[in-house]
């Protein structure tokens, strides 16, 4: 019976220990934790990353507007070199290719102004090439600058922002956190007009 009490309070003793025990507590807590820690640390970086390169794709599509409002007279070879400018300003992002266009539009002299394609010009994945056909009607200039007989350059940029930690070079696969976000489509509209000229021509385009 003595043995049995003693064998009884000795595993009481073991319990009460292994209750109290502390020792793991903070390594459990650290492991529970670090999932959670290392989400919103990445996620942090990746939305200032991202913001980052959205007000770059902004300003690639300001860049080239203003460089081609201020030509007398374009040419081919010059309105794909200021597309080529515009791309190198997103550097040092360079996981995904902008796409550019710039469009001239002419807008008739008549009671009711009738916006046309002029002409055009497009870079997608570092090419370039004729964009929209001459003579093409445009139905979405903004009601304010739809003023008969004007002229606009209207440049449109386009970027799909591919998150580093869902990126995969070399692959069109993308790896990582592919659950959460795959690519964030950025997207900007610029108007101008001429500043040295009423109309900007181009005979090559």
């Amino acid at each position: 019976m003595a043995t049995m009490r003693s064998w009884a309070g000795g595993m009481r003793m073991r319990l009460h220990g292994a209750i109290n025990d502390r020792r793991g507590v903070a390594a459990v807590e650290f492991a529970l934790l670090l999932p959670v820690m290392l989400v919103l640390y990445f996620g942090t970086m990746e939305f200032s990353q991202a913001i980052e390169t959205h007000k770059k794709a902004s300003r690639v599509g300001a860049m080239v507007s203003d460089l081609v409002g201020q030509l007398n007279k374009a040419t081919r070879g010059e309105l794909d070199a200021i597309m080529e400018i515009g791309e190198v300003t997103l550097l040092p992002y360079n996981r995904s290719r902008p796409s550019i266009y710039i469009t001239a539009i002419d807008i008739s002299d008549d009671d009711m102004p009738k916006a046309t394609v002029a002409w055009s010009r497009k870079m997608e994945d570092g090419a370039t090439s004729r964009y929209l056909p001459e003579d093409q009607e445009i139905t979405d200039v903004p009601a304010a600058l739809n003023v008969r007989n004007s002229f606009l350059i209207r440049v449109e940029s386009d970027l799909t922002y591919q998150p580093i930690l869902t990126w995969n070079e070399g692959s069109p696969e993308s790896i990582g956190l592919t659950s959460l976000f795959d690519s964030i489509e950025m997207h900007e509209d610029y108007h101008v007009r001429p500043r040295m000229t009423q109309r900007i021509m181009c005979e090559d385009c």
